[in-house]
Parts: structure tokens; sequence; C-alpha cells
């Protein structure tokens, strides 16, 4: 059994960004994965947009740490030439009836430190991106959109040149207490093969199986899950769009909405479906409800080139017509186990938020004194 300084199950964006910030602190890390590439599950089937963080509630962990994680995550990008574009959006009103709406985002930005927000009237929106026919508009100009996976090769890179050990298709079936700390037993084996005074689960859709694996973890805080289901359809002309563009939210997303990869092409999702278990595949039937979604975004759609792209799931800690819960980062000063991080809920905006994410871990980790001790 090996003895290390920190193990990391998940490499997933946040995985990968909690091990880097742990290997550049200097603390030994080994970075556990069960799939045999890291970031192909919620890391790889989302939007890759950038979020500004206007959306979230004042005091939430969402609103602090994606503001933080989206000004940190444009500096990284630029100071490792991962690609990325800094293109802005623009949220919507179809009609006078949704303006409230606008209102709401605007307070909401406002309370989070986000300062930058231009609202813009219809005539103004159709000077800006004349496919778009609006009532009003907000413009985000510090919304973007980013490589994911250039992302987390990136931080993967600067985790191993600082030591870490990365361990694909190691599927995690026992978490045991040993005097040395936090073992980690793999694939079914009654011994372990590594152990270490802190253990941070970063699983993604798995992370409540990985806490219920942990021996001594009361139950009680491991959060309620929820799979919120996104499909996205993708379009194969060319854009008439230079900005993503979104409605204003729904109840369990932000609405279909159209952003655009960094070669310019368009999708359009995620919506939202609530299903029991993970289930990636997307029904061609459901054409007909994307189109009229589209639509509303651009009015001269082609519908034939809208087809089926992929689909996403989001770990939700709410249901449907629950409010919307908030990232849960829960250390020993919570459930009492000493070097135990569990990380619930890293939906949208995880991404954005990785780098701030992976700060937070990354000091609850070092000021554990129950460990320390």
């Amino acid at each position: 059994m090996q003895a290390v300084g920190a193990i990391v199950i998940g490499a997933g964006v946040v995985g990968l960004a909690v091990s880097r910030a742990l290997a550049m602190a200097g603390v030994e890390t080994v970075i556990v994965e069960g799939e045999s590439d890291f970031g192909t599950w919620t890391s790889a089937r989302n939007s890759e947009v950038i979020h500004a963080g206007i959306y979230y509630p004042k005091g939430s962990l969402k609103a602090s740490l994606c503001v933080e994680g989206r000004h940190e995550l444009y500096a990284y990008c630029r100071a490792r030439g991962v690609p990325h574009r800094q293109c802005g959006k623009l949220i919507f009103a179809h009609t006078a009836n949704e303006t409230h709406e606008l209102d709401k985002i605007e307070r909401s930005a406002a309370d989070a430190g986000v300062d930058d927000l231009v609202r813009l009237s219809g005539a103004e929106v159709s000077a800006m991106e004349p496919a778009l026919i609006s009532h009003e508009a907000l413009l985000s100009p510090s919304t973007g959109i980013v490589d994911s996976h250039g992302f987390m090769q990136s931080l993967l890179a600067d985790a191993e040149a600082h030591g870490a050990i990365y361990a694909a298709g190691s599927k995690v079936t026992r978490i045991s207490r040993q005097k040395e700390g936090w073992a980690i037993h793999i694939g079914g084996e009654a011994e372990p093969v590594v152990v270490a005074p802190f253990l941070v689960n970063s699983a993604g859709l798995k992370a409540h199986d990985v806490a219920g694996m942990i021996e001594g973890l009361d139950a009680g805080f491991v959060p309620p899950l929820h799979y919120a289901r996104g499909v996205y359809f993708s379009y194969s002309g060319a854009s008439p769009f230079s900005r993503l563009i979104y409605p204003v939210p729904e109840p369990g997303g932000l609405g279909t909405h159209l952003t655009l990869d960094l070669a310019g092409q368009i999708r359009f999702g995620p919506d939202v479906e609530w299903i029991s278990d993970i289930d990636y595949r997307v029904d061609p039937n459901r054409h007909g409800k994307f189109f009229a979604a589209a639509q509303r975004i651009w009015p001269d759609i082609d519908p034939d080139r809208l087809r089926p792209g992929f689909a996403g799931i989001r770990p939700k800690l709410s249901g449907p017509g629950e409010p919307a819960a908030d990232f849960v980062i829960s250390g020993p000063g919570e459930h009492g186990l000493g070097g135990v991080v569990n990380l619930f809920g890293i939906e949208s905006p995880g991404l954005t938020s990785a780098l701030a994410i992976a700060r937070v871990v990354r000091e609850m980790v070092l000021s554990d004194a129950s460990v320390a001790a």
C-alpha cells in the first residue's frame, strides 16, 4: 500500500483543478479516476461557457466562486495558451411581459459583484445581432467560451509537473479508515492500494456513491441527489450570431439557449429533463420542441439543419419545483471526519468556478487541524 499526501477521487475539471492546487502546494497527490480518460462525464458534456456570475443568489458559493473563478480562468487561459474567447452574451426578453426577469437578473448580478451588464433596447439588440428579435436584453460582456478539454489537459499537466500521480481506469469500491489515514480499495479488492491523510471526493455524478463508501461518514451529511438531463441539438449551417444568446431563465436551468463553439458553430440547449438514472441518450423525436425554442431566438432558422447532438447530466441537490441549491463543499467542520472533503452538486457554473473551488478545497485541506495535529 502506497502512502501519499492526498487522494482526489474524480478527474473531471474540478477534480483536476483541486489536484493541481494541492500538488502545487507541495502535497503529494494521487488522482483516482474510474474511467479510461479524464473528464468524460459532466466536464465533457456542457456548453463550455465561461459564466459571468449573474444568476446566483447573494451570499451563495455559486455567486462568489463563479465571479472569482471567471477572473482566474481567463487569466489562466491567457497564461497557458488554452483556447478561449470572451465573446459576450445577450439575455433577451422576447416580450414586454418578460422584462421583469431582466430586472431580477440585474439585481442578482449587482449583488454578486458583476458590474458590467448593459441594458439594451430592442433596436440596440437588432443593431448588434440582426437575426435576433427581442423587446429588451442585457449584454454580459464578461461571458465567454473555453476549450474545456484543453483546459483539463493543462490542469493535469500542471498537476503532474508538480508530482501528482494520475491513475485512470481505477474504480473505487471501498474507502476504509486506517491509522495512516484514508485507504482506497480498487475493483473490489480486499487490500487497499493507496492511503493518505487527506481525501477529496470530487466524483461529480458519482460523488454521493463515493461518499457512501467512506467508513464512518454519517449519511445525514450526504444531501439528496437529483439528475437533470440537458439535451443539445446542433446546427449544421453558418451562424449569423457573434455572441451567445440566452432567453430569460426557466425552472431548473437557464432556458434553451444558443451557444457557439470556438469554430463558430451553433448548438441549442440544454433543456431540463428530470431522470432517475444516468442516461445520455438523445431522442431525435424532440426535434420539434428544440425547433420551437430555437425559432424564438432565430426566426429564420432552417429546421432541416437542426439535428440531435449530445446530452449532459447535472448532479442537482434540489428537485423539480424546489429552489435552486448551492454548491456543497463539506469538510471536517461539518461532518467531523478529519481529512475528508466532499464536493456535492457541482453543476453549472462548476467549469467557470473550478480554479476558485480548488483554492477553497486546498485551504480547507491545509488548515485541517484534526489531521495536522
